[in-house]
């Protein structure tokens, strides 16, 4: 399914660009001052209000075919932009999936979304769940229709884009831009490496020198700013994938079992863990890595049991702790709107 897929989000996104910009009032997200430029398209330059009409869409649960979920019911702010508690997520009439929903956490720095890494924009992302029949299950004409009805939105779209009408593409484009300001650097571990004021802890600084040493190897792939190298690796999780991950995006046998290394950033509020949930505590994934997983002809060269012992572990969890931003989580405007 997830390679038809792929082709209905090129064609879909295909048909015709728009040339016009957005509202009159340019925008952009607060960034830290260790974090580089927020990338933003060419053709879907940040203003207000797009951003206001992309967090409305983003709350509205008439973008599933049974009005049963929206965008945020996956990703909650509270829960870092994932889906707090929940394996994999709950779809139209009920029906799941068989991945985890990834936290929303600086998704503008992303190179590539989905966790092999199959959608290139967050416009293209976008129409992902919109298509897929365990998600919205909705057509993209329904979806539409649904949407210009809707009296609270041609007026927003006029304010955005200049004119009334309702098109896939800004609805897209709107939803991108809200998830654009999905922007977290302020944590304690932030506030600590920044010299400001904080209250990192003696155990979670150990952490910090546990997972930047080469005692945990962390670092080489949870990296920079973001926590995260943007590549695919095969982490050792199962000796047989029944989701083969990159794979189905190159029909590599070398990548099979490869998914996307998602950013640290909030993870101690996006349980469970790993492409499928698997993973219920973070106790139990740095468990996991300390053992080296299981045997894979693809894992990860720096995969192998890492002979950290009971405190260093526990150390390792309170820096992953330590990089949780409420200010984030709680900031108003990302919140669903009244």
């Amino acid at each position: 399914m997830w390679p038809r897929l792929f082709v209905l989000l090129i064609l879909l996104t295909a048909c015709g660009v728009e040339t016009e910009e957005g509202g009159p009032t340019p925008a952009s997200p607060s960034v830290p001052r260790n974090f580089p430029p927020v990338p933003v398209p060419g053709d879907n330059l940040l203003t207000q209000e797009k951003f206001e009409l992309g967090r409305q869409l983003f709350f509205d649960k008439a973008f599933a075919k049974d009005y049963s979920v929206s965008c945020g019911s996956c990703h909650q702010p509270a829960a870092g932009f994932a889906d707090g508690g929940k394996a994999v997520s709950t779809g139209f009439h009920g029906l799941t999936g068989t991945r985890n929903a990834p936290g929303l956490t600086n998704t503008a720095y992303l190179d590539s979304y989905l966790w092999e890494g199959g959608v290139p924009t967050l416009e293209k992302q976008a129409l992902a769940p919109i298509v897929n029949p365990v998600e919205f299950n909705i057509h993209p004409d329904t979806l539409v229709m649904r949407i210009a009805m809707n009296p609270v939105y041609p007026p927003q779209f006029e304010e955005a884009f200049g004119s009334r009408e309702v098109t896939l593409e800004r609805i897209t484009k709107s939803i991108a831009t809200f998830e654009r300001f999905l922007i977290s650097g302020n944590s304690e571990f932030d506030k600590w490496n920044r010299g400001e004021p904080n209250q990192m802890t003696a155990s979670a600084k150990r952490g910090f020198d546990v997972f930047f040493g080469e005692s945990g190897d962390c670092f080489h792939c949870h990296v920079g700013f973001n926590f995260t190298d943007n590549d695919f690796h095969n982490n050792s999780l199962a000796a047989v994938y029944s989701d083969p991950g990159r794979y189905l995006l190159t029909s590599r046998d070398e990548d099979i079992g490869k998914f996307k290394t998602p950013t640290l950033r909030n993870v101690a509020l996006t349980a469970p863990y790993m492409h499928d949930g698997s993973i219920g505590t973070l106790e139990e994934v740095v468990r996991h890595y300390n053992s080296g997983g299981k045997h894979h002809p693809n894992a990860d060269i720096l995969m192998r049991p890492l002979g950290l012992k009971e405190d260093e572990m526990a150390d390792l969890v309170a820096f992953l702790e330590s990089l949780t931003d409420t200010s984030f989580t709680n900031q108003p405007n990302l919140q669903p709107p009244d």
